[in-house]
């Protein structure tokens, strides 16, 4: 039931003369065949957006799957130490599916996983705008063939994935240690003038 529906609208959207990528407050990609938002682009141009190192990569493709990529892009998330998420890209590798890799390392990144997805959970992906919760190959292959995605490998032997990167950008480290208070310089007096007494010396004897 989900398929079909996912592969109407894969039909409608290939069908459409325009495609319009758009990009959400919380990062989230959605397509559609009008501009939702002021930031929406062509589907020419969304290839050549934010992720430089999707774009190189899915140069590489064929012509249809290419489009199917720019059309319906996979990302998927993961953790370390998750054997469902080592499933996850084995599989979508083993299928030759051209996808980008967010890890899931830090508070800010299960943050951010909880904006997009609405849990914490992994592993988790997405094709388009469509949510893929747990990994279960025959449920992910439904979701994939219905947005167009070829059942057998088509990626060229030149192709080299994008490397993984965190989901969130961690702040910049700081360059420059504190500095400690700088003491102020000690101040010494001048030494009094021959013959003048002082506590040492309380005659002001000369010697």
């Amino acid at each position: 039931m989900l398929a079909a529906a996912f592969a109407a609208l894969a039909s409608a959207a290939s069908q459409a003369q325009s495609l319009y990528r758009s990009v959400g407050p919380d990062g989230r990609i959605t397509y559609s065949d009008r501009a939702i938002s002021p930031n929406a682009k062509p589907s020419g141009d969304a290839m050549s957006g934010t992720d430089n190192a999707a774009s190189s990569a899915n140069a590489q493709l064929p012509y249809d799957l290419r489009q199917t990529a720019a059309r319906y892009p996979v990302t998927l998330y993961t953790g370390k130490d998750c054997e469902p998420c080592n499933e996850a890209r084995s599989h979508l590798q083993n299928r030759g599916i051209p996808f980008n890799e967010r890890t899931i390392d830090s508070g800010s990144d299960v943050a951010a996983l909880r904006k997009i997805s609405g849990q914490d959970s992994l592993p988790f992906a997405t094709v388009g705008n469509q949510h893929l919760k747990g990994f279960g190959a025959d449920s992910w292959d439904q979701y994939l063939s219905a947005a167009g995605y070829p059942k057998q490998p088509q990626l060229p032997k030149s192709y080299k994935a994008p490397a993984a990167r965190p989901l969130t950008v961690p702040p910049p480290a700081a360059t420059e240690t504190a500095r400690p208070a700088e003491r102020p310089a000690a101040q010494t007096k001048p030494a009094p003038p021959p013959g003048t007494p002082t506590p040492d010396n309380p005659a002001g004897l000369r010697f």
